[in-house]
């Protein structure tokens, strides 16, 4: 076991990424953070070191038990890390799950099937009578 570890490929061991270019580019985005400084993918960690990862809308906090630059399996995680995420990130989570979709901003892209029908009734009922133009002209 070594003392330190690259935190992109710790990421990618500790199972927090699913693979070592996605912890890397998420380094590079300004994502993942050591003690609360921005960290680039060859930074090394060590035991004892905090590193919070972004993953919107929660940033998740993870101490470091082990510094390991090998993938271990899924039982092996809690000798790894610990999670130490606040309870309120949870909470952020929990309500954006029941706020629904949110990654797409209003109005931008194609709407929802719920955004279609509010708006099909919005539009519907007001433009019913106005079909037959013509005969108003004539009378």
């Amino acid at each position: 076991m070594a003392d330190e570890a690259r935190v992109d490929k710790w990421l990618w061991a500790a199972r927090i990424y699913k693979t070592r270019s996605i912890a890397a580019d998420a380094c590079k985005n300004g994502r993942v953070t050591k003690n609360g400084i921005n960290v680039k993918p060859a930074h090394m960690v060590k035991v004892g070191d905090t590193v919070s990862v972004r993953k919107s809308p929660v940033t998740y906090s993870f101490k470091i038990l082990q510094a390991i630059e090998n993938r271990v399996g899924a039982k092996l995680i809690p000798q790894v890390y610990e999670n130490v995420t606040p309870p309120d990130q949870y909470e952020l989570l929990e309500m954006n799950r029941i706020g629904g979709f949110v990654d797409r901003a209003r109005g931008t892209g194609r709407p929802t099937k719920k955004e279609r029908r509010s708006l099909d009734a919005f539009i519907g009922p007001s433009f019913e009578g106005f079909g037959d133009w013509d005969d108003d002209e004539e009378d």
